[in-house]
């Protein structure tokens, strides 16, 4: 019920009310080990930890232990560690900090022989050992800095020395340095554009005053040219740039300058000029926008640019420049399910229905919302699959006794939610589906309903649904759909967006409970629907968190045609930004859900929709349809909202 809200990947850090855990009398023990190692006392700390014993969280203590005494490069004791917790979670974190410590003393030795145990490794850790690499003379690594060229936008200091070797190498050419900066650029990072247009030669650097000035004040900076700006290609790039800046504000305005300076740009910038006009057209639904990215030709586009242009394809009903823009896109781009079903129906749209088919059979059978939507394409109805058996007795024993898994749990007994879902998650890694089944059974038996959905969604063959699609708090839930008139499947599958059923959910704008609601919001619709007496501080109360939900949801849904997507959307970008983003003719459900302007909400309405879908077909035991649910969204009106100060 907000924008910009994250929660963490699904509220990884959020505090939650807890069933009642056995406690361990060795918890206070850890905790003041915690506490010790926070305040630098060592002594402290040493004495809580000699009294844990074999509690689960020991690993933590003296984890906490050996970084205090990391300054001394004990690698000794390091070694002894790793190998007595190899492969757990709290190893991998503290080889990582033990590598990032070698590396800045330039141990590169040490680093590889670290590195090369390592799980999963964090960019700047990858960097460490490609320094260290480099040591030794291996060039090889700049295969894999080139691949970082162009994806690290922003890269960790200790990419940066990779950086430096890989144009020393000469492998980069001014084309490539400037095709870096112009995706920093997009990306609104300029900071960083003049770090990397430092790496051209001396003679081509822009002056930092012209520069910042297209950045910042893109057309006093055109206005201020001399005569012989397009003399050179710095001139000429910091034109475009200029430009560029100007299209973030208005792409009209932009479009207009371009025309009057088009003349003097080479081909390479006036393209890369259009096309950044046409993307931020197309973020502001402006009919121009496909027009203006037909400007900028066959120009590579960064992957945000190919999926903004093919979005105002859909909104123009190009089906030609659908196509020719998704065969356009980097093959791992194009294969995304999104892009996959998009193509399928340009071909469809074309005629070539066999084409369209293939494409489909890609994607259908996925549990998303583009695999629904070709399950429906291809005639086939969306229903959960078959059921996997339970859980034996044997298998939620070994789950039990997991050590990750074990550490989890005493994490979560300890209310650090932080830890025991990285611990939660560690120990996922390499389970198969009989295993991440127990593991989402024993989150439910907990209460932890968020593991239990976030576990059941990773199996591949054998699937629970009942665990993908937990409906806790039936008590609360399904009354107060009712009494609002609700699909009790579209608030399930907007709850389970909002907050995984975690009742003290708390998003970093405020947001709190299992519908997320705002302060604002909260008490605008207590006072709606006369709730006397209502307080802030009741917001996390079940009932109480529910019934503003849901008659918001249906407040929202009368003043938005009781459109189940322009409610969506609306829950959590704002009504007036839902009916903002409708066009000036009907559109198809889906393309009005894929051409969102916020990513955030774009991820949450498809996935809000694809919810209430498994929940109606589990609720009612028989299938539902995506496609009718999404429906077509009305053109937009000038009409005000029936409630004025809607939220």
């Amino acid at each position: 019920m907000k924008f910009n809200v994250f929660l963490l990947g699904l509220c990884l850090a959020l505090p939650i009310a807890l069933p009642s855990f056995a406690q361990d009398s060795r918890d206070t023990a850890f905790l003041t080990a915690r506490d010790a190692f926070r305040a630098g006392d060592r002594n402290k700390l040493e004495r809580s930890t000699a009294q844990l014993g074999n509690h689960e969280l020991a690993p933590y203590a003296e984890n906490y232990r050996l970084r205090m005494y990391m300054d001394q490069g004990d690698a000794i004791a390091l070694r002894d560690f790793f190998e007595r917790y190899d492969k757990s979670y709290v190893v991998e974190k503290l080889r990582a900090d033990w590598i990032r410590w070698l590396g800045k003393r330039f141990v590169w030795n040490e680093v590889e022989t670290e590195y090369a145990r390592m799980i999963a490794p964090e960019p700047d850790v990858t960097c460490y050992n490609q320094q260290a690499r480099l040591a030794r003379d291996d060039r090889s690594i700049f295969d894999e800095a080139e691949k970082l060229w162009l994806t690290q936008l922003e890269p960790p200091e200790s990419c940066r020395a990779v950086f430096d070797a890989l144009v020393m190498s000469q492998r980069m050419a001014a084309d490539d340095v400037w095709h870096r900066a112009h995706r920093q650029i997009e990306a609104n990072r300029p900071g960083w554009a003049k770090t990397t247009l430092n790496y051209l030669p001396g003679n081509q650097v822009p002056d930092g005053r012209a520069l910042d000035s297209a950045i910042n004040s893109g057309m006093a900076y055109l206005v201020r040219q001399p005569a012989n700006w397009s003399a050179s290609r710095t001139g000429r790039e910091l034109a475009a740039i200029a430009i560029q800046r100007i299209a973030m504000n208005d792409p009209r305005v932009a479009a207009d300058e371009l025309e009057k300076i088009k003349s003097r740009l080479q081909e390479p910038e006036r393209q890369w000029a259009w096309g950044q006009i046409g993307l931020q057209a197309a973020k502001r639904h402006l009919p121009e926008a496909v027009s203006w990215y037909a400007n900028a030709g066959k120009v590579t586009l960064s992957d945000e640019g190919y999926q903004w242009k093919v979005r105002a394809a859909l909104r123009a009903q190009e089906w030609g420049v659908v196509r020719d823009t998704i065969e356009a896109m980097p093959p791992t781009l194009a294969a995304l399910p999104e892009w996959t079903y998009w193509l399928g129906r340009a071909h469809k749209a074309g005629g070539l229905t066999t084409d369209a088919d293939a494409l489909f059979e890609k994607i259908a059978g996925q549990p998303n919302f583009y695999g629904n939507l070709a399950d429906e394409e291809l005639g086939r109805t969306v229903m959960p699959p078959p059921q996997a058996k339970a859980a034996s007795a044997e298998e939620q024993r070994a789950t039990r006794e997991n050590p990750g898994i074990r550490r989890a749990l005493a994490f979560f007994r300890l209310d650090m939610r932080t830890e025991a879902v990285k611990e939660w998650n560690w120990s996922l890694r390499g389970m198969e589906d009989r295993q991440l089944l127990a593991a989402a059974d024993l989150a439910k038996r907990n209460q932890i309903w968020d593991r239990a959905i976030n576990t059941a969604d990773r199996t591949k063959y054998e699937h629970d649904y009942s665990l993908r699609f937990l409906s806790p708090y039936g008590e609360h839930v399904r009354p107060a759909a009712q009494n609002q008139s609700l699909d009790d499947a579209w608030v399930y599958g907007l709850m389970r967006q909002e907050s995984r059923f975690i009742t003290s959910a708390k998003s970093n704008v405020g947001a709190s409970g299992l519908m997320q609601l705002m302060p604002a919001t909260a008490k605008w619709v207590a006072k709606k629907i006369g709730l006397r007496n209502y307080d802030h501080g009741r917001v996390n109360d079940t009932e109480t968190n529910v019934l503003l939900g849901t008659s918001y949801m249906r407040l929202v849904m009368e003043n938005l045609d009781n459109h189940p997507v322009l409610a969506s959307a609306a829950y959590n970008a704002g009504p007036g930004r839902a009916k903002k983003w409708r066009a000036d003719r009907p559109l198809e459900g889906a393309i009005y859900a894929e051409t969102i302007p916020f990513s955030e909400t774009r991820d949450y309405v498809k996935k809000v929709m694809s919810n209430s879908v498994y929940y109606s077909a589990l609720f009612n035991g028989k299938p539902d349809s995506l496609k009718a649910r999404l429906g077509t969204v009305g053109p937009r009106t000038p009409e005000p909202f029936k409630d004025a100060e809607l939220p």
